[in-house]
């Protein structure tokens, strides 16, 4: 009998690698750098949306208008020389893949992040060679929560269905954006969201981190 899930699609900040508190410390300095006063905890509560939904939540239409792309490329510029050397893989990852492929799963990032950092991730990740199909907010024109780049990795993964597909993902937002998309989801803690938060938005079962999973893969939808 043909496996039911033939495909995992992996969001990479928070799920994969852990960068939430870096990106969030990045909008907090981009923020101020155009003298707005933005939280640690407030912006990190907003890490999994891309630029274009999270500045709306902190600033009005006609700021965003104004200066939202160059708060966005001074956000960039600044992760990129100051954080992302600090980003670190969580436990597991590789193997993870490796095993997925080995029972027969295609293997798709998904993420918010910019087509460069993705790239860089999978080198940082140590997953070359074992991803099937990557997709970035640069493929698509809205980020998450909109289920615009779930919707395009399965295009990617075409032709499965979304029936044949679970989102991995530590945020609501993966989470509303896969089930707008008709994807179950898989939430992971090791983002730092409560784990109320994603049973809210709907994941269907929730791993501590990558190791986890892989550790519980028998029992987990996966490999239903």
């Amino acid at each position: 009998m043909a496996k039911t899930i033939q495909a995992a699609i992996f969001d990479i900040d928070g799920t994969l690698l852990d960068s939430v508190d870096l990106h969030a410390q990045a909008w907090v300095d981009a923020f101020a750098h155009f003298g707005v006063t933005v939280s640690h905890a407030d912006a990190r509560s907003q890490i999994g949306k891309g630029g274009d939904q999270l500045l709306p939540v902190f600033l009005d239409e006609t700021r965003v208008e104004r200066d939202g792309k160059r708060i966005e490329a001074y956000r960039s510029d600044l992760f990129k020389r100051e954080y992302l050397p600090r980003v670190k893989p969580f436990p597991g990852v590789p193997a993870l893949f490796r095993h997925l492929r080995g029972e027969g799963l295609k293997v798709a990032l998904a993420s918010s992040g910019k087509a460069p950092e993705v790239e860089h991730y999978q080198g940082l990740l140590g997953v070359e060679g074992l991803v099937d199909v990557v997709v970035s907010s640069d493929d698509v024109e809205r980020s998450k929560p909109f289920p615009d780049i779930f919707a395009a990795a399965l295009q990617k993964l075409a032709p499965l269905g979304a029936e044949a597909a679970i989102v991995i993902g530590d945020t609501p937002y993966d989470a509303e954006a896969a089930t707008r998309a008709g994807i179950r989801t898989i939430g992971v803690l090791c983002g730092g969201f409560p784990e109320a938060s994603l049973s809210d938005t709907g994941c269907i079962a929730i791993y501590r981190d990558p190791q986890d999973l892989l550790d519980g893969y028998p029992d987990s939808p996966l490999a239903q």
